[in-house]
């Protein structure tokens, strides 16, 4: 059982005060829990979650029905082989797995497949994930339905000495539409009009249009490309089959060693190198290892830098609601090892290198209670789970102080950074608390 206890009010203060020192650098790691945010049923435009991919791919794949009947059957068994032999089955593994054979198989043949059909089955799956994540050629966009948009809306009005850097593993568009729809001017590491070229001198330099906004996608993106004739690495209107970015699979570590992941993740690194420096991680998972490696190896320096994590661990396992930030898991084990590393989840914290649960100090005064909701849910009897505090509370006053934390939820998150430029009780009594 958890012993230790961290106060939201205290860390909610903590935060607020990091975001309002305009001297400070802040940067944001988004990861693909961004990109699944629904801020409008029916109007917000989203890329599908891995598992919701996994099924499409199968799909799509026993549908095809332009490639040759006994080909695409044999397609079907592989992936279906791969679903009873996988322990964890998902587009990523199915990938890995693929990749893999293709590469060791020679002139033989594996599963009915030699190495021109794994190539084939290979391309055929990363058509349909670049399909589903190029929700940009949707007819009609609903620019105010995207949370992008409402992050774009915070950054237009913080007023920071350096402009925010936007790390994504994401390689959608959700983020460019939601800055551009707000008229926030941004640099992406492309410089130039007719064909706009990767310009890594740029991206090293931490002085380069140091005011302005930064979106550095760390996977690539949909419309990357590299050039034929100059061997540049541009970027075209229109994606095409030719786009370069790092698919989910095994070789991602691997591929993050070339251009222009390297001068990307460079870029992580020097920005965590820096002092004043504050990173917020939402919607990221920590299960790249090349990501992390340049996140704890720069946190291990002399700098002042600090890591943030907000860490979605909520999660259903039988019908029951689990979280997976507890003592020896992987993001544990990394907040633990480096003081510099917080990690907020949804029930519990670690702070410190200690892990704790989340707990109210003391119960909050009625008028400033608006303010809390926009951070931390409060437990209602419904949600303790202790027998003996289950009857002390019902039918009385009893306050246990326990609940939810809310920002490692991306819309939360968003609108409690709006919410500390807007005229509202949370902005008010954050500025009074740190008089």
């Amino acid at each position: 059982m958890i012993k230790t206890t961290h106060d939201p009010e205290e860390c909610i203060r903590n935060i607020f005060q990091l975001l309002v020192y305009k001297k400070k650098r802040i940067g944001f790691l988004f990861g693909a829990g961004t990109s699944l945010a629904i801020k409008e049923k029916e109007k917000s435009l989203t890329v599908p979650a891995i598992k919701e991919l996994t099924k499409i791919v199968e799909a799509e794949i026993l549908n095809d029905k332009d490639a040759d009947g006994n080909l695409t059957n044999k397609y079907l068994d592989v992936i279906t082989t791969l679903k009873k032999d996988l322990i964890n089955y998902n587009i990523e593994t199915i990938l890995s797995n693929l990749e893999q054979k293709h590469e060791i198989i020679g002139s033989t043949t594996i599963s009915g497949l030699d190495n021109e059909n794994y190539h084939t089955l290979i391309l055929k799956i990363k058509r349909i994930i670049k399909d589903k994540m190029s929700v940009h050629r949707s007819e009609k966009i609903e620019y105010d339905a995207l949370i992008q948009s409402d992050f774009a809306a915070w950054i237009g009005q913080a007023d920071r000495t350096f402009g925010v850097e936007i790390f994504t593993t994401n390689y959608d568009y959700l983020f460019e539409l939601g800055l551009e729809y707000m008229n926030v001017p941004y640099f992406d590491g492309y410089t130039g009009s007719y064909k706009p070229f990767f310009n890594t001198d740029a991206v090293d330099n931490l002085n380069y249009l140091q005011n302005q906004t930064k979106l550095w996608k760390i996977h690539g993106s949909l419309g990357w490309h590299i050039d034929k004739e100059t061997k540049k690495i541009i970027r075209y209107e229109m994606p095409n089959d030719d786009d370069i970015y790092i698919n989910p699979s095994v070789y991602k570590y691997r591929d993050s060693k070339k251009q222009p992941y390297l001068s990307l993740l460079d870029r992580l690194s020097k920005f965590l190198n820096e002092d004043d420096t504050v990173l917020f991680t939402c919607g990221y998972s920590f299960n790249d290892f090349h990501i992390n490696e340049r996140i704890t190896i720069s946190l291990n320096n002399d700098s002042n830098s600090h890591v943030i994590a907000l860490y979605y661990d909520e999660y259903w396992e039988d019908k029951i609601k689990k979280y997976a930030l507890i003592e020896n898991s992987h993001i544990y084990n990394l907040a633990k090892s480096n003081g510099k590393l917080s990690v907020l989840g949804m029930r519990s914290a670690v702070i410190g290198r200690q892990l704790g649960k989340w707990k109210i100090q003391r119960e909050p005064d009625k008028d400033i209670t608006p303010s809390i909701v926009l951070y931390f849910d409060e437990d209602g009897l419904d949600d303790i789970k202790d027998t003996d505090i289950k009857k002390e509370f019902k039918g009385s006053d009893t306050y246990t102080g326990e609940g939810v934390f809310n920002l490692p939820d991306f819309i939360k998150f968003v609108n409690f950074l709006n919410s500390m430029v807007a005229d509202n009780p949370l902005k008010k009594s954050m500025k009074d608390g740190i008089k």
